[in-house]
């Protein structure tokens, strides 16, 4: 989630979660040489459409704190699957 947080997002974060959709979409963590091209403009479309849906958005509710929010997932991810340490 990159929306209404205090700081606000910046690109970095919606470039690497345009890699992460293309990377699940594609199935492919590295394109082919071949595939590279369409991959990488791919990524930069998505981030466009990404930053223009961000910017777009209004809501009533006061930022999240990112600190506090990473915490809190990172606590019900520990109850859900436990301390692995496989």
């Amino acid at each position: 989630m990159l929306f209404n947080f205090d700081p606000p997002v910046t690109p970095d974060e919606i470039h690497a979660a345009s890699l992460q959709l293309v990377r699940k979409i594609s199935g492919f963590n590295k394109p082919s040489k071949a595939n590279e091209a369409a991959f990488l403009s791919a990524i930069s479309a998505i981030s466009g459409i990404s930053a223009e849906l961000l910017s777009s958005l209004e809501t009533n509710s006061p930022p999240k704190n990112r600190d506090e929010e990473a915490a809190r997932h990172k606590a019900l991810s520990a109850k859900r699957f436990g301390d692995r340490k496989d």
